[in-house]
């Protein structure tokens, strides 16, 4: 059982993974990736098979997850300060797009249709402590 591979995260896209592995090799440990070269080829389908899988020997799996949580990337503004939570101030802030209106909704359907990226996307800031959402300064 300790020489096989279990997954510890999955990726959207496989730049996410890669980097994410370079961290965990440089600590020693062996990692594996599943999916990247279909995703790489067409990324449109991540979602369908469920996105780059980054694996690690079953051995490693407690000490590779201590490494991904130390490392969990949050929001920062353009001055490279963490994001605060406008409710109760925690700085655990993630950066999520939303279809909240009739625009980003039509956009979304004609990508669907005729296989293309949404030209129209809303983002909005979310706390991980206290679930408020709050909007994006433009």
């Amino acid at each position: 059982m300790q020489n096989t591979f279990i997954t510890i995260a999955k990726f959207q896209y496989s730049t996410e993974a890669e980097i994410i592995k370079g961290r965990l090799e440089s600590d020693g440990i062996q990692v594996f990736l599943k999916d990247n070269i279909t995703i790489d080829t067409d990324p449109l389908v991540s979602q369908a098979i469920g996105g780059v899988k980054l694996k690690v020997l079953a051995k490693d799996g407690e000490q590779a997850r201590a490494i991904l949580k130390s490392i969990k990337i949050y929001s920062v503004d353009n001055e490279g300060h963490p994001m605060v939570c406008p409710n109760c101030k925690g700085e655990h802030i993630k950066m999520y797009s939303t279809i909240t209106n009739f625009k980003s909704l039509m956009s979304f359907l004609i990508g669907l249709l005729f296989f293309t990226l949404p030209f129209s996307t809303r983002y909005q800031y979310k706390c991980e402590d206290c679930k408020t959402e709050f909007p994006t300064t433009t």
